[in-house]
């Protein structure tokens, strides 16, 4: 008998060795030799034991399984994660423990309500549309990235590729609904330089802490220069750290670094919204100021009449539910790389979204299960409907 790839026999089995295998974010990023050891000794077998095709891995050790005719003018790709948030103060964070809830009986463990339990289910779908038989390209990605805030992964992926897929889908939790809107982000860095000298005589040097705080006085007034959005509100800019050097007592410091957060919002430009926060810092002071372009990430935002969000109501409905419920996020990820690249993406996945990064974190088996027939579902209209 055809194995169910898509019931919970074989779903919380596959999703508990995930998360017993830790892959968490180190300063590595996504070099991080424990990252590709989950991807390729405890993701991989799991796809070689499915016997549904041969995956191969990019220059950044991200996997790439393609299966479905290669000719064929229809695909579909599920871009999944292997870094999860590290453990933090989570308690027994890599036990992947059943537990009961109010709502019923759940797995907890790290990144199951942000990457690996959409992971499990987009695996499930693929192997069970595989089992079935695919009439386009079906592509499953599993990336070393997941925290980093950038979108290398996803570009190395896609280099790969003959061809950008017609439609993606990006397997993060999103409490099951999908977020066919997010801002994107663009981290903008700032460095203020001065001059040192003993704290007993301020005169002999330059102050790089004023210069700093010159700079928030300036970014704290700046007008950003976009229309608010009738969904996500104003683009916003906010100081996410500062430092200053040399580390030392009694030093008038030379050296001042802060990072901004200038969250995009759908339709914006990166360089025009980095560029309107370089103009506005202060010129002329004794103390020199630099900007630089730090990591970033596109908004994304598609139509709700467009061929991707028609495919998931008829996908949600298949699977004996109401059309998909739409959502708008203000954390990024990589549905706005595919959108740059004319692909429509949307993210969707099992998951609380307000577990992320909590010292708790579980999945309901249930919600883990219905994903992976939408997922299912959804390969189902794209390439065999």
């Amino acid at each position: 008998m055809p194995k169910n790839y898509l019931s919970e026999t074989y779903l919380v089995p596959l999703l508990q060795k995930l998360v017993c295998h830790p892959s968490e974010q180190t300063d590595l990023q996504e070099a991080d030799p424990r990252i590709r050891e989950f991807i390729n000794e405890c993701l991989a077998p799991e796809i070689d034991e499915l016997e549904i095709g041969i995956p191969r891995y990019d220059g950044m050790g991200n996997l790439i399984l393609e299966i479905g005719p290669e000719n064929s003018d229809r695909s579909l790709l599920f871009m999944t994660y292997a870094m999860t948030h590290p453990a933090s103060a989570m308690l027994d964070p890599f036990s992947a423990a059943l537990i009961d809830t109010p709502n019923g009986q759940a797995v907890r463990g790290r990144g199951v309500a942000e990457q690996k339990t959409a992971m499990t289910a987009a695996l499930a779908a693929v192997a069970q549309a595989a089992n079935n038989g695919i009439g386009g390209r079906l592509i499953f990605s599993a990336v070393c990235a997941g925290e980093t805030g950038r979108h290398d992964a996803v570009a190395s992926v896609l280099e790969e590729l003959s061809a950008p897929p017609d439609l993606a889908i990006v397997c993060i939790g999103t409490d099951g609904k999908v977020a066919a809107g997010n801002k994107g982000r663009i981290d903008v860095e700032i460095r203020v330089h001065g001059k040192s000298i003993h704290s007993s005589m301020p005169w002999n040097g330059i102050d790089a802490i004023d210069g700093a705080r010159q700079c928030l006085i300036a970014l704290n007034d700046l007008k950003l220069g976009i229309a608010e959005h009738p969904s996500f509100g104003p683009a916003t800019l906010t100081p996410t750290s500062i430092s200053s050097g040399p580390n030392a007592t009694h030093t008038l410091q030379n050296i001042v670094n802060m990072t901004f957060d200038r969250r995009l919002l759908p339709g914006e430009d990166v360089d025009a919204a980095f560029n309107c926060v370089q103009a506005a810092l202060p010129k002329g002071g004794p103390w020199t100021v630099e900007c630089f372009r730090g990591p970033f990430m596109y908004p994304n935002e598609i139509a709700d009449d467009g061929p991707l969000m028609a495919l998931l109501d008829h996908a949600y409905r298949d699977t004996g539910l109401s059309k998909a419920e739409r959502i708008d996020c203000s954390f990024a990820l990589d549905a706005g790389y595919f959108g740059h690249l004319g692909t429509e993406a949307v993210m969707l996945g099992p998951g609380e979204i307000d577990q992320f990064h909590s010292d708790e974190e579980s999945v309901l088996i249930a919600d883990l299960v219905k994903m992976a027939n939408i997922y299912h579902a959804l390969i189902q209209r794209a390439l065999n409907g």
